[in-house]
């Protein structure tokens, strides 16, 4: 793709992972957490570029489940940057055609079913307001005008091509300011178009992540504890098949299914940290206590064994991420 005529320069931070375990400490600076769908074929890499009023971040992402909080006090828009882009946040299917605006303190939920290309543009506050936010603290999903969608797209990689190639075009304030015009401009012409959504559609979305957020503080409250749908589905108040489409709405999987891989990475964590504790420690620690069908279903998940990935950490020294 796009990154293979990239170099990195005084104006281009360039980064490829090719080790999610190295990308997650990584991506936890920033207030995010995924959980790689296909750890076999990861592999990840972003460019970034700051322009006076604004950071340019386009990212390759992998197929995964992703929790972020994004702090955009003064804005900021995620663009598909490829006419195949396949995800979905808080149950609300996303394409190519779409853009996501935000301004304030958001805390999203995606499920990236495949490698996507987007770019993050983030806004300082000190941008004088053209009138994208007329909110303090809002959230938009948009479908984009097709033609005013590509034009910020192209320019958007002009500007990353023009960071590697002549970086020097960066240290002058007015050619900087120039390059970020004519960005500004293209947004302008995005934010014509109304939102998508009905008001209805989000309200139910939001219950939804909700949903999945008190699964989630549960599981990690009792990670030793058998957990019964319709247990769980009391404990919240809720029906089992609303409590089940929830999950599947937002996480794309069944509710076993969600439980079951976010014990299996929190396995996976506890082995790369232990500094002398078993296999079967680990395991039951997060509720694994069959541990043939434990070891089958990391396997199946990591394509290693779980005593290979306990080596590896005695090896190279418990991580800190």
């Amino acid at each position: 793709m796009f990154f293979d005529a990239l170099a990195p320069s005084s104006a281009l931070q360039l980064v490829r992972f090719t080790d999610v375990d190295a990308f997650r400490p990584a991506e936890q600076l920033e207030d995010a957490r995924s959980i790689p769908l296909d750890v076999a074929n990861f592999a990840a890499a972003r460019a970034v570029v700051n322009l006076p009023g604004c950071r340019i971040i386009v990212a390759r992402s992998f197929a995964r489940i992703l929790d972020t909080a994004y702090r955009a006090p003064g804005g900021m828009v995620i663009l598909p940057m490829t006419d195949d882009l396949r995800a979905s946040s808080s149950g609300i299917d996303l394409d190519s055609r779409i853009f996501i605006a935000l301004r304030g303190n958001h805390h999203c939920h995606f499920v990236e079913h495949q490698t996507n290309y987007h770019a993050l543009i983030m806004f300082s506050p000190a941008l004088k307001d053209r009138g994208w936010f007329d909110r303090a603290d809002a959230l938009w999903v948009r479908i984009a005008d097709p033609a005013a969608h590509l034009h910020a797209r192209q320019l958007v990689l002009d500007i990353l091509r023009t960071a590697s190639v002549n970086p020097y075009m960066f240290e002058t304030r007015e050619v900087a300011a120039h390059l970020q015009e004519g960005l500004l401009l293209a947004f302008d012409d995005l934010f014509q178009i109304d939102p998508m959504s009905e008001r209805s559609a989000l309200n139910a979305s939001a219950r939804s992540a909700k949903l999945v957020q008190q699964i989630d503080d549960y599981v990690a409250a009792y990670p030793t504890s058998p957990i019964y749908t319709a247990e769980l589905a009391n404990e919240f108040g809720v029906s089992v098949r609303t409590l089940s489409g929830a999950v599947a709405k937002v996480r794309g999987m069944s509710l076993h299914q969600y439980i079951r891989l976010k014990r299996l990475w929190a396995t996976r964590t506890q082995l790369l940290r232990s500094g002398g504790a078993s296999v079967a420690t680990c395991a039951r620690a997060q509720g694994f206590h069959h541990l043939g069908e434990f070891a089958a279903a990391y396997r199946a998940t990591f394509h290693e064994a779980p005593s290979d990935t306990l080596a590896r950490a005695r090896q190279t020294g418990p991580r800190a991420g």
